[in-house]
């Protein structure tokens, strides 16, 4: 399962947001630093219309989305690399995602104290940077100390000692692990140091209601600092969130048009979070159940289809395919059989987006 962790400064609307994406979470949300101590864990299902549609067309007796996984990381203040404010508790939680979620700061309140006195995301960015670099910077020596020994006999070594000698230049300058080009060989080498400033970022940029439509000039500077280190930035409002949790469908469509926007904060994340890692949907359907998998883009079928079980996999024959417009538009599988819609597909092919698959294998 998917795992995205939300960091920030205290008091910058992570734990707020946070209980908003997953709704019937409890964790804590007050005005002052630490209240969040231990990591919230909260899983969500992944809104997609496609899912109803094609439940109704199969007549499925369930319908099962795919899921994301939450976690709420206690605010990192300065100094968290060294311990501060139980930085070394918390950034080892973050070791674990597959991707940050940093939510900054872009509204402006006298009832909401800010830890540095004022508002200031891109000060604020830069300070959990640091510490986070620090943090990669202290693994990295350390495993060059113990790599370089190996590396006078071993060749494995002394591959992986040269990647680190430069991650270690880069961390040096202020640099962000993810900033460093490297081969798909080189991560693989540095993969179990679980290097915090090598996972893909999202800026979640919290602003107030009034601003939720068209940003401001705080969300502004975020984005320049998005581009340099090729993040994705999502505006946001925890506490329209907050409000959203308590209206229906309807009045929450109503809600949002009227503050001039098309979607909730969860669905932009979730997006977001898929573009950035590269994921993809398909779709199986039929009458036990209507579900969504989520794949790496780049997949071929038999790779898609052991993501439902290895055996699948393993078995591979052919997957029975038709994008998930031509089957709706059809109205049924047998109508878009009936009209070549459905293609047989071997090992080598590519799933797409949309995809909507029956696996045919032999175990």
């Amino acid at each position: 399962m998917l795992r995205a962790g939300i960091v920030g400064l205290p008091n910058v609307g992570k734990s707020t947001l946070f209980n908003a994406l997953v709704a019937n979470a409890k964790a804590d949300a007050a005005n002052f630093p630490f209240c969040t101590i231990e990591p919230n864990v909260g899983v969500v299902a992944v809104p997609d219309e496609r899912l109803g549609v094609l439940g109704k067309l199969s007549k499925s007796k369930q319908i099962v989305p795919t899921r994301i996984e939450f976690v709420d990381i206690a605010g990192l203040v300065k100094g968290a690399s060294k311990g501060e404010g139980l930085g070394n508790q918390f950034l080892a939680n973050i070791r674990e995602v597959d991707a940050i979620v940093h939510v900054v700061r872009c509204f402006d309140s006298e009832d909401i104290i800010h830890v540095a006195g004022s508002v200031d995301p891109v000060r604020d960015i830069e300070t959990i940077d640091l510490e986070l670099g620090l943090a990669d910077l202290a693994q990295v020596e350390k495993r060059c100390d113990r790599v370089r020994k190996q590396a006078r006999t071993n060749k494995d070594a002394q591959a992986e000692l040269e990647v680190l000698e430069r991650l270690k230049t880069a961390l040096d300058d202020g640099k962000m692990a993810r900033q460093v080009e490297l081969t798909e060989e080189e991560r693989e080498l540095i993969k179990q140091l679980g290097l915090l400033t090598l996972k893909p970022i999202i800026y979640a940029t919290n602003v107030s209601e009034d601003d939720l439509a068209t940003g401001n000039d705080w969300v502004k500077e975020v984005e320049k600092v998005a581009v340099k280190d090729n993040a994705k930035v999502v505006i946001v409002s925890a506490q329209v969130e907050s409000e959203l949790i308590e209206l229906s469908e309807e009045e929450s469509k109503d809600f949002l048009e009227a503050l001039g926007v098309e979607e909730g904060g969860l669905k932009s994340l979730i997006r977001a979070t898929y573009d950035l890692l590269g994921l993809r949907t398909y779709l199986t359907t039929g009458e036990q159940e209507t579900r969504a998998w989520t794949i790496v883009a780049g997949m071929t079928a038999p790779q898609a289809a052991g993501v439902i079980h290895t055996d699948f996999e393993r078995g591979f024959i052919r997957a029975e395919t038709v994008s998930y417009n031509d089957l709706v538009t059809s109205g049924s599988m047998t109508a878009a059989k009936e009209k070549g819609l459905v293609r047989s597909e071997g090992k080598e092919y590519i799933v797409k987006e949309g995809d909507v698959l029956l696996f045919r294998f032999n175990v």
